[in-house]
């Protein structure tokens, strides 16, 4: 069963990004056929990263997020990662809303999954029950607390969002940190993180034997955390 994953979070700078590009690369990596969409006009770093992947998408055009969709019905045997940007929540609500999205991809049965990329915060948790009130039960959820972007979550734990993730049966993901040097030198490489992790090159940005193991094991540790979500 195909799959469609939005993912998203709504703030800015929670990780979307990253989680979004190890997800292609966790399809790649497992012969996984899959086709991704980039929300971001500022930035594109999922197309930046995964060129050939992923197809840029405008949010306040109906048609253009129509692409989303159409492409599970024109080819069934592929998953869609679609990379929210932050502050796109009440368009695509909207799209999804008008279209009775859910209804059609339960026709041809295809899964959604929305994934929500948090931060430590306060703002993280409440986005969280936003998206809980404007899609109920339809979805499945996919909670990452993202150790990239804080490392106590208790807010999180401790709050009636929590507890509604659970009853709703959310997937919860402690999504690993990976050192930051290493990341910055990925991003200035705009390279796949496959790449980075083979690439021997030398130069100032260029990642050391270390430095690119770290990432072999991020990536491994990354992956294992992804078991449980459903993807076809």
């Amino acid at each position: 069963m195909p799959t469609i994953n939005f993912i998203g979070g709504e703030k800015g700078g929670v990780g979307k990004s990253v989680v979004a590009r190890v997800l292609a690369q966790y399809h790649i990596d497992n012969e996984k056929a899959f086709i991704g969409f980039d929300t971001d006009r500022s930035h594109s770093s999922f197309i930046r990263f995964y060129n050939g992947y992923a197809h840029p998408v405008v949010v306040d055009s109906y048609e253009s997020l129509d692409a989303i969709a159409n492409q599970l019905e024109q080819n069934p045997h592929q998953n869609v990662i679609a990379d929210l940007a932050a502050q796109t929540f009440a368009p695509v609500a909207r799209w999804i809303a008008d279209s009775d999205l859910f209804e059609a991809l339960k026709e041809i049965n295809v899964t959604v999954n929305f994934w929500h990329v948090m931060d430590n915060g306060k703002d993280s948790v409440d986005l969280l029950g936003r998206l809980f009130d404007t899609y109920g039960s339809a979805p499945h959820y996919v909670i990452v607390l993202n150790h990239g972007r804080g490392s106590d979550f208790s807010i999180f734990k401790q709050s009636a969002e929590y507890q509604r993730a659970t009853s709703n049966g959310a997937t919860l993901i402690e999504f690993p940190r990976l050192h930051e040097a290493s990341m910055c030198k990925i991003d200035q490489q705009n390279t796949s993180f496959w790449s980075a992790a083979n690439n021997h090159a030398v130069g100032a940005d260029a990642l050391g034997m270390l430095e690119r193991q770290r990432v072999k094991a991020w990536l491994r540790h990354a992956y294992e955390v992804l078991l449980p979500v459903p993807l076809g």
